[in-house]
């Protein structure tokens, strides 16, 4: 959809999660698992766990910044219960 920015959580190959915002999120992920982001790049692969999105950049920069503490990694597991108990 235009005019939003999403806000994504990636899993990682070596089990931890990787955080992040933008505004093309299909790109985005591309991004990420061709290795052309620094912050992913030597943890593939990658697979996306979950995204919302925001009308605003600050409203998502601000979610951003809540999914990467240990409530909003609380959030996530909850809000996908199932994979993780699987």
């Amino acid at each position: 959809m235009k005019g939003y920015f999403y806000i994504y959580v990636l899993e990682c190959d070596d089990g931890n999660w990787y955080t992040g915002y933008t505004k093309d999120l299909n790109n985005r992920i591309k991004e990420h698992k061709q290795g052309l982001v620094k912050s992913t790049k030597n943890r593939l692969p990658v697979s996306l766990l979950y995204f919302e999105g925001c009308k605003n950049q600050q409203d998502a920069t601000h979610r951003e910044k809540y999914l990467k503490s240990t409530y909003g990694k609380r959030f996530i597991r909850n809000r996908n219960k199932n994979y993780f108990t699987g």
